[in-house]
Protein backbone atom coordinates (compact mmCIF):
# COMPACT_ATOMS: atom_id res chain seq x y z
CA UNK A 1 0.00 0.00 0.00
CA UNK A 2 1.57 3.28 -1.06
CA UNK A 3 1.15 6.50 0.88
CA UNK A 4 -1.22 8.07 -1.63
CA UNK A 5 -4.37 8.28 0.48
CA UNK A 6 -5.19 10.99 3.00
CA UNK A 7 -7.36 9.63 5.82
CA UNK A 8 -7.18 12.30 8.48
CA UNK A 9 -7.61 11.42 12.14
CA UNK A 10 -8.67 13.62 15.02
CA UNK A 11 -6.56 14.58 18.02
CA UNK A 12 -5.62 11.66 20.23
CA UNK A 13 -8.56 10.44 22.31
CA UNK A 14 -8.04 8.53 25.49
CA UNK A 15 -7.81 4.82 25.00
CA UNK A 16 -10.22 2.60 26.90
CA UNK A 17 -9.52 2.60 30.58
CA UNK A 18 -9.91 0.03 33.30
CA UNK A 19 -7.60 -2.16 35.31
CA UNK A 20 -5.19 -4.67 33.84
CA UNK A 21 -7.63 -7.39 34.90
CA UNK A 22 -10.46 -5.76 32.91
CA UNK A 23 -8.25 -5.56 29.83
CA UNK A 24 -7.14 -9.21 30.02
CA UNK A 25 -8.66 -11.62 27.50
CA UNK A 26 -11.25 -13.92 29.06
CA UNK A 27 -9.92 -16.82 26.99
CA UNK A 28 -7.21 -16.76 24.31
CA UNK A 29 -9.09 -19.52 22.53
CA UNK A 30 -12.14 -17.33 21.98
CA UNK A 31 -12.40 -15.26 18.82
CA UNK A 32 -12.38 -11.58 19.78
CA UNK A 33 -14.55 -9.04 17.99
CA UNK A 34 -11.69 -6.54 18.09
CA UNK A 35 -7.96 -6.85 17.58
CA UNK A 36 -5.92 -5.50 20.49
CA UNK A 37 -2.87 -3.46 19.46
CA UNK A 38 -0.18 -2.83 22.06
CA UNK A 39 1.44 0.51 21.14
CA UNK A 40 4.81 1.17 22.77
CA UNK A 41 6.16 4.64 23.57
CA UNK A 42 9.42 5.23 25.38
CA UNK A 43 10.44 8.81 24.58
CA UNK A 44 9.06 12.27 23.93
CA UNK A 45 10.11 11.86 20.29
CA UNK A 46 8.25 8.66 19.50
CA UNK A 47 5.12 9.72 21.39
CA UNK A 48 4.89 12.79 19.18
CA UNK A 49 4.94 10.58 16.12
CA UNK A 50 2.59 7.94 17.55
CA UNK A 51 -0.24 10.24 18.61
CA UNK A 52 -2.11 9.91 15.32
CA UNK A 53 -1.68 6.14 15.30
CA UNK A 54 -3.04 5.80 18.84
CA UNK A 55 -5.98 8.00 17.82
CA UNK A 56 -6.67 6.05 14.63
CA UNK A 57 -6.44 2.65 16.33
CA UNK A 58 -8.71 3.85 19.15
CA UNK A 59 -11.28 5.14 16.65
CA UNK A 60 -11.31 2.03 14.46
CA UNK A 61 -14.27 -0.28 15.22
CA UNK A 62 -12.16 -3.38 14.69
CA UNK A 63 -9.24 -2.35 16.89
CA UNK A 64 -8.45 -1.60 20.52
CA UNK A 65 -5.46 0.55 21.51
CA UNK A 66 -3.43 -0.57 24.49
CA UNK A 67 -0.61 1.87 25.33
CA UNK A 68 2.58 0.65 27.01
CA UNK A 69 4.78 3.54 28.16
CA UNK A 70 8.07 3.72 29.97
CA UNK A 71 11.78 4.07 29.44
CA UNK A 72 12.97 7.66 29.11
CA UNK A 73 9.42 8.94 29.72
CA UNK A 74 9.88 8.18 33.42
CA UNK A 75 13.15 10.08 33.84
CA UNK A 76 13.63 13.55 35.34
CA UNK A 77 13.84 16.41 34.73
CA UNK A 78 11.24 16.33 31.94
CA UNK A 79 9.24 13.27 33.12
CA UNK A 80 7.29 13.25 29.88
CA UNK A 81 5.21 10.37 31.22
CA UNK A 82 2.95 13.09 32.65
CA UNK A 83 2.25 14.37 29.14
CA UNK A 84 1.41 10.84 28.00
CA UNK A 85 -0.87 10.28 31.01
CA UNK A 86 -2.69 13.52 30.28
CA UNK A 87 -3.60 12.39 26.76
CA UNK A 88 -4.13 8.60 26.87
CA UNK A 89 -4.86 5.87 29.37
CA UNK A 90 -1.72 3.83 29.91
CA UNK A 91 -2.15 0.08 30.27
CA UNK A 92 1.36 -0.52 31.64
CA UNK A 93 4.41 1.53 32.64
CA UNK A 94 7.83 -0.10 32.30
CA UNK A 95 10.91 1.20 34.09
CA UNK A 96 14.18 0.81 32.23
CA UNK A 97 16.82 3.52 32.75
CA UNK A 98 18.04 4.79 36.12
CA UNK A 99 18.00 8.56 36.72
CA UNK A 100 21.40 10.15 36.20
CA UNK A 101 23.02 6.96 34.90
CA UNK A 102 24.00 7.10 31.21
CA UNK A 103 26.36 5.23 28.91
CA UNK A 104 26.59 1.98 27.00
CA UNK A 105 26.65 -0.27 30.09
CA UNK A 106 23.69 1.60 31.56
CA UNK A 107 21.77 1.03 28.33
CA UNK A 108 22.58 -2.70 28.38
CA UNK A 109 21.14 -3.03 31.88
CA UNK A 110 18.14 -0.89 30.87
CA UNK A 111 17.40 -3.18 27.93
CA UNK A 112 17.46 -6.18 30.27
CA UNK A 113 14.99 -4.55 32.64
CA UNK A 114 12.86 -3.49 29.68
CA UNK A 115 12.65 -6.95 28.12
CA UNK A 116 11.47 -8.40 31.44
CA UNK A 117 9.05 -5.56 32.10
CA UNK A 118 7.50 -5.67 28.64
CA UNK A 119 7.28 -9.46 28.80
CA UNK A 120 5.28 -9.27 32.03
CA UNK A 121 3.02 -6.56 30.57
CA UNK A 122 2.37 -8.57 27.40
CA UNK A 123 1.48 -11.63 29.47
CA UNK A 124 -1.07 -9.57 31.44
CA UNK A 125 -2.53 -7.59 28.54
CA UNK A 126 -2.46 -10.26 25.82
CA UNK A 127 -2.34 -7.99 22.75
CA UNK A 128 -2.80 -9.51 19.31
CA UNK A 129 0.06 -7.40 17.98
CA UNK A 130 2.70 -5.03 19.37
CA UNK A 131 3.64 -1.88 17.45
CA UNK A 132 6.96 -0.07 17.98
CA UNK A 133 8.57 2.89 16.24
CA UNK A 134 12.17 3.63 15.39
CA UNK A 135 15.41 2.38 16.82
CA UNK A 136 15.74 3.26 20.48
CA UNK A 137 16.36 0.82 23.30
CA UNK A 138 12.74 1.01 24.47
CA UNK A 139 11.50 -0.17 21.07
CA UNK A 140 14.22 -2.83 20.94
CA UNK A 141 13.30 -4.19 24.40
CA UNK A 142 9.59 -4.34 23.55
CA UNK A 143 10.28 -5.94 20.17
CA UNK A 144 12.48 -8.57 21.80
CA UNK A 145 9.82 -9.39 24.40
CA UNK A 146 7.13 -9.64 21.72
CA UNK A 147 9.19 -11.79 19.35
CA UNK A 148 10.46 -14.22 21.97
CA UNK A 149 7.00 -14.31 23.55
CA UNK A 150 5.30 -15.22 20.28
CA UNK A 151 3.35 -11.97 19.81
CA UNK A 152 3.09 -10.48 16.31
CA UNK A 153 5.17 -7.34 15.84
CA UNK A 154 4.79 -4.25 13.62
CA UNK A 155 7.64 -1.77 13.10
CA UNK A 156 7.20 1.87 12.08
CA UNK A 157 10.07 3.76 10.40
CA UNK A 158 12.03 0.59 9.67
CA UNK A 159 14.46 0.68 6.78
CA UNK A 160 15.69 4.18 7.65
CA UNK A 161 19.39 4.84 8.05
CA UNK A 162 21.14 6.80 10.81
CA UNK A 163 24.66 5.46 10.81
CA UNK A 164 26.12 7.76 13.44
CA UNK A 165 24.60 6.02 16.46
CA UNK A 166 24.46 2.48 17.85
CA UNK A 167 20.66 2.64 17.43
CA UNK A 168 21.21 2.05 13.69
CA UNK A 169 21.88 -1.64 14.32
CA UNK A 170 18.89 -1.90 16.66
CA UNK A 171 16.55 -0.48 14.00
CA UNK A 172 17.53 -3.23 11.57
CA UNK A 173 17.40 -5.86 14.31
CA UNK A 174 13.82 -4.80 15.10
CA UNK A 175 12.95 -5.00 11.40
CA UNK A 176 14.24 -8.56 11.30
CA UNK A 177 12.05 -9.44 14.29
CA UNK A 178 8.98 -7.69 12.87
CA UNK A 179 6.11 -9.31 10.97
CA UNK A 180 4.72 -6.07 9.49
CA UNK A 181 6.69 -3.07 8.30
CA UNK A 182 5.33 0.48 8.02
CA UNK A 183 7.99 2.32 6.04
CA UNK A 184 8.07 6.12 5.99
CA UNK A 185 9.56 6.52 2.52
CA UNK A 186 9.86 4.55 -0.70
CA UNK A 187 13.62 4.32 -0.19
CA UNK A 188 13.14 2.77 3.25
CA UNK A 189 10.58 0.35 1.85
CA UNK A 190 13.00 -0.72 -0.86
CA UNK A 191 15.75 -1.19 1.73
CA UNK A 192 13.51 -3.44 3.84
CA UNK A 193 12.79 -5.64 0.85
CA UNK A 194 16.50 -5.84 0.03
CA UNK A 195 17.11 -6.88 3.65
CA UNK A 196 14.98 -9.95 2.98
CA UNK A 197 11.62 -8.82 4.36
CA UNK A 198 8.70 -10.32 2.48
CA UNK A 199 7.35 -7.77 -0.01
CA UNK A 200 3.81 -8.58 1.17
CA UNK A 201 4.75 -7.43 4.68
CA UNK A 202 6.16 -4.02 3.67
CA UNK A 203 3.74 -1.06 3.47
CA UNK A 204 4.96 2.41 2.48
CA UNK A 205 2.49 4.49 4.50
CA UNK A 206 4.50 7.69 4.95
CA UNK A 207 5.68 9.05 8.28
CA UNK A 208 3.18 9.65 11.10
CA UNK A 209 5.29 12.73 11.82
CA UNK A 210 3.37 14.43 9.02
CA UNK A 211 -0.02 13.80 10.61
CA UNK A 212 -1.65 16.91 11.99
CA UNK A 213 1.32 19.24 11.49
CA UNK A 214 -0.69 21.31 9.04
CA UNK A 215 -3.17 22.00 11.85
CA UNK A 216 -0.59 23.04 14.44
CA UNK A 217 -0.48 26.83 14.74
CA UNK A 218 2.60 28.99 14.75
CA UNK A 219 3.74 30.02 18.24
CA UNK A 220 1.81 33.01 19.54
CA UNK A 221 3.67 36.24 20.22
CA UNK A 222 3.23 35.65 23.96
CA UNK A 223 4.62 32.11 23.88
CA UNK A 224 7.44 33.14 21.55
CA UNK A 225 8.35 36.05 23.79
CA UNK A 226 8.33 33.84 26.90
CA UNK A 227 11.13 31.83 25.27
CA UNK A 228 13.16 34.99 24.59
CA UNK A 229 11.97 35.44 20.98
CA UNK A 230 14.66 33.04 19.78
CA UNK A 231 16.18 33.16 16.33
CA UNK A 232 17.63 29.63 16.69
CA UNK A 233 16.26 26.41 18.20
CA UNK A 234 18.98 24.03 19.45
CA UNK A 235 18.28 20.32 19.84
CA UNK A 236 21.53 18.39 20.27
CA UNK A 237 21.98 14.90 21.73
CA UNK A 238 24.86 12.71 22.81
CA UNK A 239 26.27 10.39 20.18
CA UNK A 240 28.44 8.07 22.28
CA UNK A 241 31.66 9.64 21.03
CA UNK A 242 34.71 10.04 23.29
CA UNK A 243 34.11 12.76 25.87
CA UNK A 244 36.48 15.25 24.23
CA UNK A 245 34.60 14.97 20.93
CA UNK A 246 31.19 15.27 22.61
CA UNK A 247 32.46 18.38 24.40
CA UNK A 248 33.81 19.91 21.19
CA UNK A 249 30.57 19.39 19.25
CA UNK A 250 28.39 20.64 22.12
CA UNK A 251 30.49 23.78 22.62
CA UNK A 252 30.58 24.59 18.91
CA UNK A 253 26.81 24.17 18.49
CA UNK A 254 25.87 26.21 21.54
CA UNK A 255 28.40 28.99 20.97
CA UNK A 256 27.42 29.36 17.31
CA UNK A 257 23.74 29.59 18.21
CA UNK A 258 24.39 32.12 20.99
CA UNK A 259 26.60 34.22 18.69
CA UNK A 260 23.84 34.37 16.08
CA UNK A 261 21.47 35.97 18.57
CA UNK A 262 18.85 34.69 20.97
CA UNK A 263 18.53 30.92 21.09
CA UNK A 264 16.43 28.36 22.94
CA UNK A 265 17.93 24.97 23.72
CA UNK A 266 15.97 21.87 24.71
CA UNK A 267 17.86 19.62 27.10
CA UNK A 268 19.06 16.41 25.45
CA UNK A 269 17.60 12.93 25.68
CA UNK A 270 19.30 10.14 27.65
CA UNK A 271 21.53 8.68 24.94
CA UNK A 272 25.17 7.88 25.76
CA UNK A 273 27.07 11.16 25.80
CA UNK A 274 24.06 13.21 26.87
CA UNK A 275 25.79 14.02 30.17
CA UNK A 276 28.50 15.89 28.22
CA UNK A 277 25.88 17.85 26.27
CA UNK A 278 24.03 18.68 29.50
CA UNK A 279 27.28 19.87 31.11
CA UNK A 280 27.99 22.18 28.17
CA UNK A 281 24.50 23.66 28.49
CA UNK A 282 24.97 24.26 32.22
CA UNK A 283 28.17 26.24 31.69
CA UNK A 284 26.24 28.60 29.40
CA UNK A 285 22.90 28.69 31.19
CA UNK A 286 23.44 32.28 32.34
CA UNK A 287 24.09 33.63 28.86
CA UNK A 288 21.74 36.49 28.06
CA UNK A 289 21.17 35.04 24.60
CA UNK A 290 20.20 31.53 25.75
CA UNK A 291 16.95 30.14 27.15
CA UNK A 292 17.05 26.54 28.42
CA UNK A 293 13.96 24.32 28.65
CA UNK A 294 13.60 20.71 29.79
CA UNK A 295 10.95 19.81 27.22
CA UNK A 296 8.58 21.34 24.70
CA UNK A 297 5.26 19.54 24.09
CA UNK A 298 4.86 18.66 20.43
CA UNK A 299 2.40 21.44 19.59
CA UNK A 300 4.74 24.04 21.12
CA UNK A 301 7.77 22.50 19.44
CA UNK A 302 6.18 22.53 15.99
CA UNK A 303 4.81 26.03 16.56
CA UNK A 304 8.31 27.20 17.43
CA UNK A 305 9.81 25.56 14.32
CA UNK A 306 7.51 27.76 12.26
CA UNK A 307 8.93 30.95 13.82
CA UNK A 308 12.65 30.42 14.35
CA UNK A 309 15.15 31.06 11.57
CA UNK A 310 16.66 27.56 11.84
CA UNK A 311 17.05 24.49 14.04
CA UNK A 312 20.64 23.51 14.89
CA UNK A 313 21.98 20.24 16.30
CA UNK A 314 21.85 16.55 15.51
CA UNK A 315 18.24 15.56 16.18
CA UNK A 316 16.20 13.69 13.58
CA UNK A 317 13.60 16.43 14.12
CA UNK A 318 15.79 18.66 11.96
CA UNK A 319 15.45 16.20 9.08
CA UNK A 320 11.81 15.21 9.58
CA UNK A 321 9.50 17.60 11.48
CA UNK A 322 11.49 20.71 10.52
CA UNK A 323 11.47 19.71 6.85
CA UNK A 324 7.73 19.05 6.96
CA UNK A 325 7.02 22.62 8.12
CA UNK A 326 9.78 24.19 6.00
CA UNK A 327 12.20 25.17 8.79
CA UNK A 328 15.86 25.11 7.66
CA UNK A 329 18.11 22.79 9.66
CA UNK A 330 21.84 22.85 10.31
CA UNK A 331 22.64 19.21 11.02
CA UNK A 332 25.98 18.75 12.77
CA UNK A 333 28.22 15.75 13.27
CA UNK A 334 27.78 12.06 12.49
CA UNK A 335 24.56 11.22 14.35
CA UNK A 336 22.24 11.40 11.31
CA UNK A 337 24.73 10.04 8.76
CA UNK A 338 22.95 8.06 6.06
CA UNK A 339 19.46 9.41 6.74
CA UNK A 340 17.53 10.83 3.77
CA UNK A 341 18.23 14.55 3.36
CA UNK A 342 15.37 16.93 2.54
CA UNK A 343 16.35 20.06 0.64
CA UNK A 344 16.05 22.19 3.81
CA UNK A 345 19.00 20.45 5.55
CA UNK A 346 22.59 21.70 5.54
CA UNK A 347 25.33 19.48 7.03
CA UNK A 348 28.39 20.54 9.04
CA UNK A 349 30.96 17.78 9.53
CA UNK A 350 33.57 19.43 11.77
CA UNK A 351 33.08 20.69 15.36
CA UNK A 352 34.07 24.27 14.64
CA UNK A 353 31.98 27.25 15.73
CA UNK A 354 32.80 29.34 12.65
CA UNK A 355 31.68 26.53 10.32
CA UNK A 356 28.39 26.14 12.17
CA UNK A 357 27.89 29.92 12.12
CA UNK A 358 28.46 29.87 8.37
CA UNK A 359 25.98 27.02 8.11
CA UNK A 360 23.37 29.00 10.02
CA UNK A 361 23.85 32.01 7.74
CA UNK A 362 23.42 29.81 4.67
CA UNK A 363 20.41 27.99 6.11
CA UNK A 364 18.43 31.08 7.00
CA UNK A 365 18.62 32.22 3.37
CA UNK A 366 17.05 28.94 2.15
CA UNK A 367 13.63 28.68 0.58
CA UNK A 368 11.23 27.64 3.39
CA UNK A 369 8.86 25.76 1.07
CA UNK A 370 8.27 22.33 2.69
CA UNK A 371 9.99 19.61 0.65
CA UNK A 372 10.40 16.12 2.07
CA UNK A 373 10.07 12.40 1.21
CA UNK A 374 7.71 11.47 4.05
CA UNK A 375 4.39 11.30 2.21
CA UNK A 376 1.03 12.89 2.90
CA UNK A 377 -0.91 13.28 6.14
CA UNK A 378 -2.89 10.22 7.23
CA UNK A 379 -0.18 7.65 8.00
CA UNK A 380 -1.79 6.79 11.34
CA UNK A 381 -5.14 6.04 9.71
CA UNK A 382 -3.47 4.02 6.96
CA UNK A 383 -1.67 1.89 9.54
CA UNK A 384 -4.89 1.34 11.51
CA UNK A 385 -6.67 0.09 8.39
CA UNK A 386 -3.87 -2.34 7.60
CA UNK A 387 -3.74 -3.59 11.20
CA UNK A 388 -7.47 -4.29 11.14
CA UNK A 389 -7.50 -6.02 7.77
CA UNK A 390 -4.22 -7.93 7.54
CA UNK A 391 -3.78 -11.59 8.39
CA UNK A 392 -1.51 -11.94 11.39
CA UNK A 393 1.36 -14.33 10.68
CA UNK A 394 0.70 -17.90 11.75
CA UNK A 395 3.23 -19.52 11.76
CA UNK A 396 5.92 -16.95 12.44
CA UNK A 397 7.55 -14.93 9.66
CA UNK A 398 10.08 -16.15 7.17
CA UNK A 399 12.64 -13.96 5.45
CA UNK A 400 12.46 -13.80 1.66
CA UNK A 401 16.18 -14.18 0.92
Amino acid sequence: MAADGDHRSSASPRTSGGSADSRRRPDRGEESMTRRIGIVTGTRADFGLLRSTIAAVSAHPGLEACVLAGGAHLLPPARTIEEVRSEVDIAAEIEMQRPGVVGRLADVHAVGRGVGGFADALKDLEPDLVLVLGDRIEAFAAATAASVGGVALAHVHGGDRAEGVADEAMRHAISNLADLHFAATRTSGDRLRRMGQSPESVFVVGSPAVDGLDRMPMSSDADFGALGSPRILVLHHGTGLPSAEEDAWSAAVLDAAIAHGSAVVVRPNHDPGSDRVAAAIETRVDSKNLTVVDHLPRTEFVGLLQRVEAIVGNSSAGLIEAAIVGCPAVNVGPRQAGRERPATVLDVYRPMRRMIEAGINTAIAMDRTPRHPYGESGAGARMASILAECSLPRPRKRLAY
